[in-house]
């Protein structure tokens, strides 16, 4: 018997056997949410799509590429039917009806045993919402509601985060840009620690009572010290509180967020560390310069700009930054970025190579100045750039300067001694 209502029920299918006939689209995102949850993934057909392949070279499904046969379904659990083809389907469907294995049909949804919810995951709790009609969409609509309603507090839900301490990596600043684990651990924060590069428009949307720390550093200007961030970690985490230090783009890129780690280590205090979208590329590409473009860059070299070229602090080597093709983003460049042009000139970059500063990227007042290398520092002078700023170097700056559905950029504004503000809105 098909149809009816359903019986909501979840599966623990870890290590066992689920048999997906078919190697389409349909199949895919049935392998996938397979293997989310562990089971062994039986896949049985004579092709598949490129990402199928790829999971099966990889050793995370069995792929017998063949035609199904009756048996194939011998000691599964879970069966999809997946071919695109009704015949087999039907086969599929029929052998597992006999089996009393439960089968999700992909071309009949009416037809299964089994259906599938929209799936969604907030912290320790899996949201899912099935459709008694055959259209998924309003199931799905009305999971990206839930998801999206227990992100930003509209729906409250007991936290389910053991205190501790995470480091968050903010992004380039667009709160939309936060990843969704950040958010999740944001969510059931009783401490915020933050940095002044973070989102801080996220920061009102913050349960009250939350206490939020001010941890910026301006540059030359107001900033706390490294290790009395350190000890407020410290500090809130051994009295059992949830802590998260939220920090512009990657806590890892130039971020110090190792320091944090080691302190809290030392004090027997477990991080989780959450990747963020690093301003070295999102910057550039939200300001339609990709870092790498076939036939133009095949590298790109990210490098800290806080200290000039010759500094005996630095650890950069400018000489071999001098002689490369591809692309230089530096972040933190502002104050020096005449002597690091200079620097790249005198050890072999042509002053003709295009470069661009890209102001508050992804924020409102964001301005994308382009330029020779070689006028950088005039540039940055006249137009008066300052931080949050990033210079990025090489032929692909030009881009900021073209239509973005041309195939190649042109240089921007050969020999002349003044860059060009855009103003993005």
């Amino acid at each position: 018997m098909t149809g009816g209502p359903l019986f909501p029920l979840g599966l623990r299918l870890g290590g066992r056997r689920c048999v997906v006939v078919g190697g389409g689209e349909f199949a895919h995102r049935r392998v996938n949410a397979l293997l989310d949850v562990g089971a062994y993934v039986r896949m049985i057909s004579p092709e598949a799509t490129p990402a199928l392949e790829a999971l099966a070279s990889a050793g995370l499904v069995g792929w017998e590429r063949r035609r199904y046969v009756q048996g194939d379904l011998a000691q599964a659990w879970y069966a999809v039917a997946a071919t695109e083809d009704p015949d087999i389907d039907a086969a599929v469907a029929a052998d597992a009806e006999a089996a009393q294995v439960f089968c999700t049909r992909g071309d009949d949804p009416a037809a299964s045993t089994a259906a599938l919810p929209a799936i969604g995951r907030h912290g320790g709790h899996t949201i899912g919402v099935h459709s008694e009609s055959a259209q998924p969409r309003p199931a799905t609509a009305l999971r990206d509601r839930i998801v999206a309603a227990l992100l930003d507090g509209s729906i409250a839900s007991e936290p389910t985060a053991a205190a501790g301490i995470a480091l968050v990596g903010g992004g380039p600043g667009d709160p939309g840009l936060l990843t969704l684990r950040g958010r999740q651990l944001l969510g059931a924060a009783d401490v915020v620690i933050a940095d002044h590069l973070a989102p801080q428009s996220f920061l009102a949307s913050l349960a009250e009572g939350v206490l939020v720390i001010d941890a910026s550093k301006l540059p030359n200007g107001r900033s706390m010290a490294q290790q009395q961030i350190n000890d407020l970690l410290v500090e809130h985490g051994r009295a059992g509180r949830r802590v998260v230090r939220l920090k512009g783009g990657d806590p890892f890129v130039f971020g110090r967020g190792m320091e944090e780690v080691q302190a809290c280590a030392e004090a027997g205090l477990p991080v989780e560390v959450v990747p963020g979208v690093s301003s070295a590329v999102a910057v550039a590409a939200m300001a339609g310069i990709p870092v790498t473009h076939r036939g133009l860059a095949h590298e790109f070299v990210v490098v800290s700009g806080h200290l000039a070229p010759g500094d005996p602090e630095s650890l950069v080597d400018w000489s071999a930054l001098g002689r490369l093709r591809g692309t230089i983003v530096v972040l933190m460049g502002v104050r020096n970025a005449g002597a690091i042009a200079a620097a790249l000139i005198e050890h072999g970059r042509l002053p003709d190579t295009p470069a661009a500063a890209i102001c508050n990227g992804g924020l409102t007042g964001e301005r994308v100045l382009t330029m020779r290398l070689a006028d950088i520092g005039a540039v940055v002078t006249d137009e008066d750039v300052r931080p949050p700023a990033v210079l990025v170097i090489g032929e692909v700056a030009a881009f900021a300067a073209v239509d973005p559905t041309r195939a190649e950029p042109t240089p921007a504004h050969p020999g002349s001694g003044a860059g060009r503000a855009v103003v993005q809105t």
